[in-house]
Protein backbone atom coordinates (compact mmCIF):
# COMPACT_ATOMS: atom_id res chain seq x y z
CA UNK A 1 0.00 0.00 0.00
CA UNK A 2 2.89 2.29 0.95
CA UNK A 3 4.96 1.88 -1.93
CA UNK A 4 1.98 2.41 -4.69
CA UNK A 5 1.37 5.61 -2.73
CA UNK A 6 4.66 6.24 -2.94
CA UNK A 7 4.60 5.74 -6.82
CA UNK A 8 1.99 7.74 -7.33
CA UNK A 9 2.94 10.39 -5.73
CA UNK A 10 5.82 9.90 -7.42
CA UNK A 11 4.38 10.43 -10.43
CA UNK A 12 2.51 13.20 -10.09
CA UNK A 13 5.78 14.91 -8.71
CA UNK A 14 7.39 14.11 -11.98
CA UNK A 15 4.65 15.26 -14.01
CA UNK A 16 4.32 18.74 -11.79
CA UNK A 17 8.16 19.32 -12.72
CA UNK A 18 8.18 18.97 -16.16
CA UNK A 19 5.21 21.34 -16.56
CA UNK A 20 7.06 23.69 -14.45
CA UNK A 21 10.14 22.64 -16.79
CA UNK A 22 7.55 23.92 -19.98
CA UNK A 23 6.83 26.82 -18.21
CA UNK A 24 10.71 28.19 -17.73
CA UNK A 25 11.53 26.76 -21.58
CA UNK A 26 8.83 28.80 -22.72
CA UNK A 27 9.34 32.19 -20.47
CA UNK A 28 12.89 32.17 -21.34
CA UNK A 29 12.42 31.42 -25.01
CA UNK A 30 14.97 28.41 -24.70
CA UNK A 31 15.24 27.31 -28.62
CA UNK A 32 13.78 23.83 -29.58
CA UNK A 33 16.88 22.27 -29.96
CA UNK A 34 18.00 22.60 -26.30
CA UNK A 35 14.69 21.43 -24.52
CA UNK A 36 15.47 17.60 -24.86
CA UNK A 37 18.60 18.42 -22.72
CA UNK A 38 17.13 20.21 -20.27
CA UNK A 39 14.36 17.93 -19.89
CA UNK A 40 16.29 14.89 -19.57
CA UNK A 41 18.49 16.59 -16.79
CA UNK A 42 15.68 17.85 -15.10
CA UNK A 43 13.88 14.59 -15.23
CA UNK A 44 17.44 11.96 -14.03
CA UNK A 45 18.05 14.61 -10.98
CA UNK A 46 13.99 14.25 -9.59
CA UNK A 47 14.29 11.05 -10.20
CA UNK A 48 17.38 10.39 -8.37
CA UNK A 49 16.17 12.75 -5.58
CA UNK A 50 12.62 10.16 -5.74
CA UNK A 51 15.24 7.29 -5.33
CA UNK A 52 17.13 8.69 -2.28
CA UNK A 53 13.80 9.67 -0.67
CA UNK A 54 12.51 5.89 -1.06
CA UNK A 55 15.88 4.11 0.44
CA UNK A 56 15.70 6.85 2.98
CA UNK A 57 12.34 6.40 3.97
CA UNK A 58 12.20 2.47 3.39
CA UNK A 59 15.56 1.39 4.75
CA UNK A 60 16.71 3.75 7.43
CA UNK A 61 13.31 4.52 9.22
Amino acid sequence: MVLTITILFSLFYLFQINKMTFALCQSREIPEEKQPKIYRTVNILITILILSLYVEVFFHA
